[in-house]
């Protein structure tokens, strides 16, 4: 009768435990439902001040934590097995190789470097499961505290620009590149004005602080100053879209962009002249934004400047030099005479005009690549975003280095801060949109999911916390611009 040798057998032994953990991993996954329910039918004899949709969300998650270990432990039981075949195999090899024994040190070398490997693979499984397992709390944590409530779609291509009237009736703005600017009622979505004086892209729109009248920024190497009158429709329901979305967040394609052309902002009326026309750049115009008080604008070109100009005789007060590539954003002040000025030179430059005998200019460097935009905050701060993926808190006493530095995944494009709460808002490249504090901590991340979210690029972000319905609006260059509601007491707690 033949005798089997040892290693024949331990292979034949590690195959039945194979088998026999293939069966217990199938009689776990028959189980699963039998074991819900129970958990469920435990779960509906308990008092809970919970929501049952919050409940069965909870129990859900929970269901997959305990599939999710008691994966790792069956798998943890097969390579432990696996350890011990194949220190015997080992054990076996040093008494046969040459006919001459191993060392123990040679022994303990091999079986230590085996085991290594193996537990590097077990670390690195358990991550990925409860990575996993986490990304579905804070993707449910993100839903509960940031809701979309609203969007808005009429554009016929991308949309650089949102901003929110500072006076009443409160508006909805965006500039687009299909060389128009919309007003939109922001609890109906319904567009009220049109403006089509450009005959290039509208890269950007800002509201007078006290009047109801807009500045657009073009292509067409103009600002055009318009008034515009707008009567608010009766507020309609507002839909959740959030009940509608799928649990798990999918990429889309383009195809799925929502069709301008089948919106009703046509229909609506329409401004097809400026009050006035500011023509001093050579090139693309960028962005523009008025000086406190609204008796003063600047602008930002592609032509290496920026221009402060008088808003009742049109007239060239300043031409601001200095940056050595074309500018990006400019923004103003809220209370005092200054003005910040981003571009592709990496660097941004504080404009000071608060002496009207002088203006002094600070130039800020830190940034690796385009700096996209740079705005003031409450105090002494400015917050700048870039391309090279990070955002900068600064203070404008200290020039030197950032007080604090936020690291993204993504290039960052127009930022904007809420300033009673300090929070800030960054729109990506890679469609996202992230909250961060002033101290560089994460908040959250706005859903994106098959049904909601931007398909594409982000460009633009506008707080408005005041705001009963959305305090926070996006547009990107999917043609739409969306109103989200974001509970800020919510948010901060969970801080």
């Amino acid at each position: 009768m033949p005798i089997e040798s040892g290693s024949c057998a331990s292979a034949r032994q590690a195959k039945q435990k194979r088998k026999s953990h293939s069966l217990s991993i199938r009689r776990t996954n028959s189980s699963e439902q039998e074991r819900a329910g129970l958990q469920r039918d435990m779960l509906e004899g308990q008092d809970s001040k919970l929501p049952s949709s919050v409940r069965n969300t909870l129990l859900e998650l929970f269901g997959q934590i305990e599939r999710e270990f008691e994966n790792l432990y069956l798998e943890n039981l097969e390579l432990r097995r696996e350890i011990d075949t194949l220190n015997e195999r080992l054990a076996g090899e040093g008494q046969t190789i040459d006919g001459a024994e191993l060392s123990k040190g040679q022994l303990k070398t091999k079986a230590s470097h085996s085991t290594s490997q193996l537990s590097q693979k077990l670390k690195t499984t358990y991550k990925a499961s409860t990575s996993k397992i986490v990304s579905s709390f804070k993707t449910t944590t993100s839903r509960a505290i940031c809701q979309l409530v609203k969007e808005y779609v009429g554009h016929r291509d991308g949309i650089w620009d949102v901003s929110v009237a500072k006076t009443q009736p409160v508006v909805l703005g965006t500039a687009s590149a299909d060389h128009t600017a919309l007003l939109w009622s922001i609890e109906t979505g319904k567009c009220l004005v049109k403006y089509v004086g450009h005959v290039g892209s509208v890269n950007s729109i800002k509201f007078h602080p006290t009047e109801q009248v807009a500045l657009t920024a073009s292509g067409d190497q103009t600002a055009h100053i318009w008034r515009y009158i707008v009567q608010l429709p009766a507020p309609q329901p507002t839909t959740d879209c959030n009940q509608m979305s799928g649990e798990d967040e999918v990429e889309i394609s383009d195809k799925d962009e929502p069709d301008g052309d089948g919106d009703g902002s046509s229909d609506c009326p329409t401004v097809r002249a400026p009050l006035t026309s500011l023509k001093s750049h050579q090139g693309v115009v960028i962005a523009a934004d008025w000086l406190v008080g609204g008796k003063q604008a600047v602008t930002a070109s592609w032509d290496r400047t920026a221009n402060l100009y008088d808003v009742e005789t049109s007239e060239l007060v300043h031409s601001l030099t200095g940056h050595d590539q074309e500018l990006t954003h400019c923004c103003t002040h809220p209370t005092q005479r200054l003005v910040v000025t981003s571009s592709r030179d990496t660097t941004f430059r504080l404009w000071d005009f608060r002496d009207p005998s002088i203006h002094s200019v600070n130039v800020f460097q830190g940034h690796t690549d385009t700096v996209t935009s740079a705005v003031f905050t409450v105090g002494d701060n400015v917050v700048s975003g870039s391309d090279d993926r990070t955002v900068k808190v600064w203070d404008l006493k200290n020039m030197r280095s950032p007080i604090a530095t936020i690291r993204t995944d993504s290039a960052v494009n127009r930022i904007n801060v809420c300033v009673g709460q300090r929070i800030i808002a960054l729109p990506h490249d890679n469609r996202q949109v992230r909250l961060f504090d002033m101290s560089g901590v994460r908040l959250a991340r706005l859903p994106r999911s098959n049904r909601q979210g931007h398909r594409r690029m982000v460009c633009c972000s506008a707080w408005c916390e005041d705001h009963p319905i959305c305090n926070l609006f996006t547009c990107g260059f999917d043609r739409q611009a969306i109103g989200w509601n974001i509970n800020i007491p919510a948010l901060l707690q969970e801080k």
